[in-house]
């Protein structure tokens, strides 16, 4: 059996590609060490901010702890900013509005790659040019379009936006993985009997999990602090969602900031949790059909 010898020649080389190795790694740790504080100092400096009393906010010292941890700031945020109101208004929108994106998106990302028919490109072309349309640009006409349709002022008119601008994005993540899909699995489907409905409910969809978890994962991050809309379509208090709450602790001669950085990071929390204990899954729902074979 033949045995690798490194001569002298060769072994200053490989110290040096060791060494330029070692360095490439270093500022690749370094990199990323400087995006991670970019990324954790402000959700770290938001919970000191909210733990303070008004004179040590204003002050100016952003970067001190509070003398006494001001824990009843939650307490008023809760309670004062109508926490659990307009948490469960927040919830309802972006339940409803996931469940839909996820039953559109899904249904049309299976006719565009499933379905061999000569409109699939341009169907999705479409769709594709939903994602350039801005959201501001379309406020005035929804209002309009919304008042004669008599649902202005409720949760219906946050929900149809919400579906029609989150679904492009979902349709473009479901249809890059379904492409890689065998069709195989289908022809012996079909020669089973099955029909398209029963496919596409017991053979698609639960090996679309992946890519289906991160669209519900992204569109909960994209809707939940959604202000513009809100802001439009819903004057009714009962029925504002949780952005809103902040304004709770402005009035006309005083403002709460230790109050409003708790309610800023209460209403941060879900998403916060629910993105960590579900990071892998985007990741792997995101690069899900990336690679074929």
């Amino acid at each position: 059996m033949s045995q690798s010898v490194i001569t002298p020649a060769a072994k200053p080389v490989i110290a040096k590609r060791l060494r330029s190795y070692s360095i490439k790694k270093t500022i690749v740790f370094i990199l990323f060490g400087i995006l991670l504080v970019t990324q954790l100092y402000p959700l770290l400096w938001l919970l000191i901010y909210s733990l303070k009393t008004n004179e040590e906010i204003l002050s100016g010292s952003f970067f001190a702890f509070p003398a006494i941890w001001q824990w009843e700031n939650y307490t008023n945020a809760a309670a004062g900013g109508k926490y659990w109101s307009y948490l469960s208004n927040s919830l309802l929108v972006t339940s409803i509005t996931m469940v839909g994106v996820i039953f559109l998106s899904s249904l049309v990302a299976f006719a565009i790659t499933r379905f061999r028919w000569k409109y699939g490109q341009a169907v999705m072309l479409v769709f594709l040019l939903g994602m350039m349309i801005p959201m501001q640009g379309t406020l005035l006409p929804l209002m309009v379009i919304f008042k004669n349709m008599g649902i202005l002022n409720t949760h219906l008119s946050l929900i149809l936006p919400y579906i029609a601008f989150q679904t492009p994005i979902a349709v473009f993540i479901l249809s890059g993985f379904m492409k890689t899909i065998p069709h195989e699995i289908e022809e012996s489907a079909i020669m089973d009997g099955a029909g398209v409905f029963r496919i596409f409910r017991s053979m698609i969809l639960p090996v679309s999990i992946p890519p289906i978890m991160t669209v519900c994962i992204l569109t909960f991050i994209n809707i939940w602090n959604e202000y513009i809309m809100a802001a439009t379509f819903i004057s009714s208090e009962k029925l504002k969602t949780l952005p809103f709450g902040v304004y709770s602790f402005v009035s006309q001669y005083s403002v709460n900031y230790g109050a409003i950085g708790a309610f800023l990071v209460l209403g941060a929390l879900p998403v916060i949790v629910i993105y960590f204990l579900l990071a892998e899954k985007i990741t792997k729902g995101m690069v899900a059909g990336a690679v074929k074979g």
